[in-house]
């Protein structure tokens, strides 16, 4: 049974987005290893700092992507993977490639030909993905735009601490690659459980989208689940007040869905065909 969990972390932010989450789960005695983006291991003050424009400006989703994978085949063991917006994606993606025991993905950005028509995830994307601007520029986050679509359930104060520790740069190229088909996922596939996470106020990746998400993978013979929790934005999910709830709903499924999915391995059943495979609602709270 693992004993290794995998973070990925979305666009935006580093990998210290995931810190109090690594803390909490060392504690239980697992082994984590957050994952940053190409040239973001640096601390967001930093990368603020010092923004490596060129990088940037040639950062595309499939280098990510090939990134991670070496990042995972280095482990000592296929790890549970733990992927929050963009790196949501990245999650499901790294599923793909069969790299992970279990996996959640927490408003998630969705692959290639999913879609919404809530006005909030395109006016909170738009910014980013603005086709008259160059791919090259790269793209800080105003404070106005991430209150609005990021953390529109804090308060004030709550805001201008979570800009200042978290936020940084991102590429307008690694971005707009969502909608290329290096984000294209095989919904029927077989493939390791997959958990996929809500928040029901996040207006950047509305919950309808992730439902929208988790019901294209019904015709996998796979386990899939989908969890919405109430009065949860898109930061305050995984930072606000409450995460710890989130955290710990997530990693026990998955290590429950991941031993289960190891056990019909052992004995021959092909990802459980047959029996144990499941396409699940779970109710909000």
């Amino acid at each position: 049974m693992t004993k290794t969990i995998a973070f990925i972390h979305g666009n935006f932010v580093t990998r210290h987005s995931w810190d109090a989450w690594v803390d909490r789960f060392e504690k239980r005695g697992y082994t984590c290893v957050p994952i940053a983006y190409p040239g973001r291991e640096g601390s967001p003050a930093s990368l603020r700092k010092n923004p490596d424009g060129s990088l940037m400006a040639s950062l595309s989703l499939q280098r990510v992507v090939e990134h991670h994978v070496a990042a995972l085949r280095a482990l000592n063991e296929k790890p549970i993977i733990i992927g929050h917006s963009f790196g949501g994606l990245l999650t499901q993606l790294m599923v793909q490639r069969d790299l992970a025991a279990a996996a959640v993905a927490i408003d998630s950005v969705a692959p290639m030909g999913v879609l919404t028509l809530e006005w909030s995830f395109y006016r909170g994307t738009f910014p980013v993905l603005n086709p008259f601007r160059p791919a090259s520029n790269p793209y800080m986050m105003s404070f106005k735009h991430f209150q609005y679509a990021f953390a529109n359930d804090l308060s004030l104060a709550e805001q201008r601490i979570a800009y200042e520790k978290d936020m940084v740069p991102e590429s307008r190229r690694l971005a707009r690659g969502a909608l290329s088909s290096a984000a294209r996922v095989d919904f029927k596939r077989r493939r390791s459980p997959l958990l996929l996470i809500a928040g029901e106020k996040d207006r950047l990746m509305p919950a309808s989208l992730n439902r929208a998400n988790f019901k294209r993978y019904r015709k996998s013979p796979s386990v899939t689940e989908f969890k919405e929790f109430p009065g949860r934005s898109h930061y305050s999910i995984i930072a606000g007040k409450g995460w710890e709830e989130v955290a710990d709903y997530a990693l026990d499924w998955a290590m429950r869905a991941a031993s289960s999915h190891e056990g019909r391995l052992r004995q021959g059943d092909d990802l459980g065909k047959g029996r144990g495979n499941r396409n699940v609602t779970v109710g909000a709270g």
